[in-house]
């Protein structure tokens, strides 16, 4: 396979994995858009967490609200519950690794924030730790997840499954997806 045909059949499946999406997800979509800028909009917090990929995209997206995505304008309040090693080493000993990311939620978050997770399998046990302190906390949640969405689905308030099952493609449609977010709610906001 040359480089260019490697290059074309990737381009036509992130293009086919993106269209199942929007076509799938029409009503989660529209919902997730207006819960993400309304919680910006009130001063609420918006927290990212993943894994691996997923964990280095929700720092990406966190940072696209704190710094800025398009406009410059004031920081928005946005965490990335993966992005505190100490935190997450301190947790991972003490309680285990399972409770990285809920154990953060349960003491920085208050009721009306929202707790964004990406996952490309929805099995991961720190996900749905943390997606389970977050309805203890009153913390609204949406999920980007692939693979069929796994016990995520069922979990999260918003549920958004790329139909598919190569980790790369899931991983740029969800990143897709957290830069509209992002691009949304600074129109929202008049920015």
């Amino acid at each position: 396979m040359t480089q260019r045909s490697l290059f074309d059949e990737k381009a036509e499946t992130l293009r086919i994995y993106l269209q199942e999406t929007l076509q799938g997800n029409k009503s989660q979509l529209e919902h997730a858009t207006k819960i993400f800028s309304e919680t910006l909009s009130i001063g609420n917090t918006i927290f990212w967490c993943g894994n691996g990929g997923s964990a280095s995209e929700s720092s990406h997206l966190a940072t696209e609200l704190v710094g800025r995505f398009k406009e410059n304008r004031i920081s928005l309040p946005s965490v990335s519950l993966n992005a505190d090693t100490t935190a997450i080493t301190c947790i991972a000993n003490d309680f285990g690794y399972d409770e990285i990311y809920a154990r953060q939620l349960q003491g920085l978050s208050k009721p009306g924030d929202l707790l964004l997770v990406l996952s490309t399998s929805g099995k991961s046990q720190n996900i749905l730790r943390a997606l389970e302190q977050a309805k203890i906390s009153k913390v609204q949640t949406i999920a980007l997840l692939g693979k069929g969405g796994g016990p995520a689905m069922e979990m999260a308030d918003i549920a958004i499954v790329v139909p598919g099952f190569e980790t790369a493609r899931i991983q740029e449609v969800h990143l897709l997806i957290g830069h509209t977010l992002c691009e949304l709610a600074e129109t929202f906001l008049g920015f």
